[in-house]
């Protein structure tokens, strides 16, 4: 037996809303727009067609008036709230987006339940619902115990609930839900998330389940129409329209009296209302955020199949996120961005502004008041930043264990009430992920975390090219700009653009890359001729050795003012063998050696510090010796540190001959791929940067001339 709700194949839950007849969704809509008219007048209440004729049974007859007939409106400004027309738009729509379900409602006892998404839309749609849906002839009693007495044949019953109060739950009511069915009376259930607050048995009933539509430029002018008497077309471009919502409709048509107006006011609100947001990027528009970014637009596409009714809210598996990072990687500008190209109001606040309350009830309340906030707005993002400021548990002691137990209960408790937090996207974002109590990222909390990490070369041309726009420097190279600032941040990046713009304009005077420049240096020097020579042909034989020994993947390759950089894939992990490891020590020692190769001599940066070259390979060849079984010592595991190394016999002599081996390794690869090394040199000296594919292609030309080659022309050192 087939259902009236059952139309959608994706979801068995609130189904999406048909494409209806604009022109027929449009008279129902003017009709309810008239009955709220005459209410607020204070004259007749009772439901009105778009003739001025009386309420009729038969649902074509109201749907069919004079082509040139209107309600009866003002043709300046109706009494109407904004936003309530707004709303009894929305009811229009998804109402014919169910052929027959008005008549039904007043010649039969269908179960209809409507899902308005957000809290604050629950009362407005209850109204349009009353007034002008039954209508007064019909009349409608409120579906709680002291009313059911009122509930007979000939009215319907009227089910409201907000999901705020804590039995707004499908386990609360359903004794009501019984007595009324027997009654067979039109039953209208109306919550944000009917399956999530109205009783399970009202919904089990359910023949029609609707949502309210997400607002498009035809609404926009029925609202348009409705309200002043005369239609207009919707100026809105799609970037400002998949912003608007229904609290913007009050704001911008306070003060106006014509339809064209209204127009243009909905237009000038949604630029101020852009204006915060428009200085940081949409998500589509971020660089540098991997995982962050994917995460974000399979959540944008969820929120905007939830807004029209194709899912439900618990179909949503991007409900929580946990971002970490670097201070300054732009956790914030995620969090604005998401909120931008979701059309979601983003709610934010910190673990700091929660901590500034007094006393530990200040903290509690803050707590509870801001996730009840973010319920009124739903749907919404929550970002909460400075995470890692609510201690866990297990590192708390003493006198204090018992307040910070309180607040990260009260947090928990928050974050796990799916319940009552319909709508509702979490947020969080810390530079400490260790330091969360483990309990806030369990499923159904925040249990995904992604690391935003410092943006690569590429990243950083994209977000100079953002806080540069819409002028930058002529003649700019943003390769340039973007080398120089390798293993800073966003927020570094718009420091020194910012600092730049500010002393240009005191000179008087345009911007140029050298003020750009010179903010990322603060002083610091930059390589010699010679120096950026020596640097190119050191990273152009990891480059070499690396690609021609399989060492992982070539992700890019740089030089910057601190020296160079070859960025590879992974090269190793629990599946490396012994070979694998040799591999990577020769590409790890390559740069040293085509140095000594081509130059005659070798630099000491490839031992400076315990990041460099000789660094990672001592290493990588002590944990073959002592971790991974696979040396002199046979199979053990010793967790030793690099001076103890020192004073195990035969150890340091048997990581000092494997360091020694990959160099032979390095020097036999490169002889055989000199033409390479001078290829990718050449190019790297002369670019600063080689993206893998650039690499790959570069070593695909043609041969060239061998007078070309390093080595065949003596270099001055």
């Amino acid at each position: 037996m087939k259902t009236a709700f059952h139309t959608t194949k994706r979801s068995p839950g609130f189904s999406a809303i048909e494409e209806p007849s604009h022109a027929a969704a449009r008279i129902l809509a003017l009709q309810f727009l008239a009955t709220l008219e005459k209410i607020e007048r204070g004259t007749d209440a009772s439901f009105v067609d778009c003739g001025g004729r009386p309420p009729h049974d038969d649902e074509s007859q109201i749907d069919e008036p004079a082509a040139d007939r209107r309600p009866d409106v003002r043709a300046a400004w109706t009494s109407v709230p904004a936003d309530l027309a707004v709303v009894a738009v929305l009811v229009a729509r998804a109402f014919k987006a169910r052929e027959g379900l008005l008549q039904a409602l007043r010649c039969g006892s269908p179960v209809v339940v409507i899902a308005t998404h957000a809290a604050r839309l629950v009362e407005p749609v209850r109204r349009i619902v009353k007034h002008c849906i039954v209508g007064h002839d019909i009349g409608s009693t409120n579906l709680k115990s002291e009313g059911m007495r009122l509930l007979k044949a000939g009215r319907t019953g009227i089910l409201v609930r907000d999901g705020l109060q804590d039995t707004d739950r499908p386990d609360y009511g359903n004794d009501l839900i019984a007595q009324a069915l027997p009654i067979r009376v039109p039953l209208i259930g109306i919550a944000p998330d009917p399956m999530r607050h109205l009783p399970r048995d009202m919904v089990r009933a359910a023949e029609h389940r609707l949502a309210l539509p997400a607002l498009d430029r035809s609404m926009v002018e029925v609202v348009i129409e409705g309200l002043f008497g005369e239609r207009a077309t919707c100026r809105l471009n799609d970037e400002l329209l998949r912003t608007l919502d229904i609290a913007d409709f009050p704001v911008a048509l306070r003060n106006v009296s014509t339809a064209v107006d209204a127009m243009e006011a909905i237009a000038r609100t949604l630029v101020r209302k852009q204006a915060p947001l428009d200085a940081s990027p949409s998500l589509e528009n971020l660089h540098g955020y991997g995982e962050a970014k994917i995460w974000g637009a399979a959540l944008i596409g969820d929120l905007e199949q939830y807004r029209s009714g194709q899912i439900r809210w618990n179909e949503i598996d991007n409900r929580g996120l946990l971002l970490s990072g670097p201070p300054g990687t732009g956790k914030t500008l995620f969090a604005n961005a998401l909120a931008k190209s979701s059309r979601v109001p983003l709610i934010t606040t910190s673990v700091a502004d929660w901590n500034s309350e007094r006393h530990l009830s200040g903290t509690l309340r803050a707590i509870r008041d801001v996730f009840e906030r973010a319920r009124e707005a739903a749907p919404c993002i929550l970002f909460i930043d400075e995470l890692d400021g609510i201690s866990s548990r297990a590192c708390v002691s003493g006198e204090y264990r018992e307040y910070w137990t309180q607040i990260v209960n009260c947090l928990l408790e928050q974050l796990g009430c799916h319940d009552d937090r319909t709508g509702v996207i979490v947020v969080g974002a810390t530079n400490f992920p260790d330091r969360i109590d483990p309990a806030v990222r369990r499923a159904g909390r925040l249990d995904r975390e992604i690391a935003i990490r410092l943006p690569d070369v590429i990243a950083l041309v994209e977000i100079f090219r953002h806080h540069l726009h819409p002028h930058p420097p002529p003649d700019v190279s943003l390769m340039t700009l973007a080398l120089a600032a390798r293993g800073r941040t966003g927020a570094d990046v718009e420091a020194f653009v910012r600092r730049a713009r500010g002393l240009s304009r005191r000179a008087g005077r345009e911007l140029t890359i050298e003020d750009v420049l010179n903010e990322i240096r603060q002083g610091r020097p930059v390589l010699s001729a010679m120096a950026k020579r020596r640097v190119a042909i050191h990273e152009a034989g990891h480059a070499v050795v690396g690609r021609a020994l399989g060492v992982g993947s070539i992700v890019d390759i740089s030089i910057h003012d601190a020296g160079g950089e070859l960025i590879l894939e992974p090269a190793f992990d629990g599946t490396s063998t012994l070979s694998t490891m040799e591999a990577c020590l020769a590409a790890l020692m390559a740069g040293r050696v085509a140095e000594e190769i081509v130059l005659g001599d070798v630099s000491i940066g490839v031992g400076l510090g315990s990041t460099s070259d000789l660094a990672k390979a001592t290493r990588i060849a002590g944990d073959i010796e002592l971790k991974f079984g696979l040396g002199v010592l046979g199979p053990i595991h010793v967790e030793m540190s690099s001076k103890d190394v020192l004073f195990l016999p035969g150890i340091l002599e048997a990581v000092s001959a494997r360091l020694g081996e990959a160099e032979k390794t390095a020097r036999s690869t490169i002889e055989m791929y000199r033409r390479d090394l001078t290829l990718i040199a050449d190019a790297l000296q002369e670019s600063g940067y080689l993206s893998g594919s650039e690499i790959e292609e570069l070593l695909r030309s043609p041969d060239v001339d061998p007078s070309a080659m390093i080595g065949a022309v003596p270099i001055q050192t």
